[in-house]
């Protein structure tokens, strides 16, 4: 597997799935079987999706995650290695197999996703610890839920003794402890999660309630109505760009690997999120998670054209 840590990067610990999409009119009710138009393999879960995110718009990327040692292990291992990511640390399960999500999209672009962890569960603390060089060799932690939740709390505890910022997406929706909240430099919910999160339904108030806890950086995504960042500084909302949406499939972790990239760079938090908006409204207008990740040029020349720098 290909090595090439260098410091000053984005470290993922996160989940790989291969995604099983169906596209279908509609969405079928309870015990309903409907007939479906097409199918499709794409590569995704939300640490892969995130980590090809933030690489294709150009920063350097290590991932930190576990898939089987079964053919959709191989394709996956060999997708993002191809994407430029150090995947020194991509570890292969001899026991459980690559894990798997089972999408299906209506004709509005809206879907509804079911997912089987497989090796993405096995991801331990040991190999946290294990993959010590890689916090050593980043700057940034990024991570989300598809991954045992004291694996989580093992990666942000290494990226504290190595100075890291650390960013966590909370997807997918769960409760999570005030120790674990409080130790995190940016939460990056959606609507649901932060509900969840703070059992308010209202974004204002969900986000006060995280940062009366300790939380200092809130940013949350609201989909086609953009996203709401508070910090230090105030509070701001953030417009989403309008686009034709063919398939919200890893619209979030566009956003999330926007925004990565855009802290990286030293933006702040509101800026990061205009980069995340704009890298998650070119996903939406392609089939596929992993596939419509947008790349740097495309990313630029859609800013361009929008007049935002």
């Amino acid at each position: 597997m290909a090595s090439h840590l260098s410091a000053g990067g984005i470290l993922v610990v996160g989940s790989l799935n291969m995604d099983l999409v169906v596209r279908a009119s509609r969405h079928p009710r309870v015990g309903e079987t409907i007939l479906g138009t097409a199918f499709h393999t794409f590569p995704g879960g939300k640490g892969a999706n995130q980590a090809v995110a933030a690489a294709r718009l150009g920063s350097n990327v290590c991932m930190i995650g576990r898939v089987g040692s079964d053919a959709f292990g191989d394709e996956m291992a060999a997708i993002v290695e191809r994407e430029g990511i150090d995947t020194t640390f991509l570890l292969r399960d001899p026991d459980k197999p690559t894990g798997v999500a089972l999408i299906t999209v209506d004709d509005a672009g809206q879907n509804n996703i079911v997912v089987v962890p497989g090796a993405n569960g096995c991801l331990s603390p040991d190999d946290i610890r294990s993959a010590r060089p890689a916090f050593a060799n980043a700057s940034l932690l990024l991570l989300q839920l598809e991954i045992p939740l004291e694996t989580v709390r093992q990666a942000v505890a290494a990226a504290h003794e190595h100075g890291m910022q650390v960013i966590l997406n909370p997807a997918p929706a769960r409760e999570l402890d005030p120790e674990l909240l409080a130790s995190i430099d940016y939460l990056v919910p959606n609507q649901h999660e932060l509900e969840l999160l703070t059992g308010s339904p209202s974004v204002q108030d969900g986000v006060e309630k995280l940062r009366s806890s300790g939380v200092n950086r809130v940013i949350v995504t609201l989909g086609e109505e953009g996203a709401y960042t508070a910090d230090e500084s105030g509070e701001q909302y953030i417009p989403a760009f309008s686009v034709e949406a063919v398939d919200t499939t890893a619209a979030g972790d566009a956003f999330m690997g926007g925004f990565a990239a855009g802290i990286l760079r030293g933006l702040t938090p509101a800026r990061a999120a205009v980069w995340g908006a704009a890298a998650g409204a070119l996903a939406v207008t392609r089939q596929g998670a992993l596939p419509s990740l947008p790349t740097r040029e495309e990313f630029d020349n859609f800013l361009a054209i929008r007049h935002v720098l």
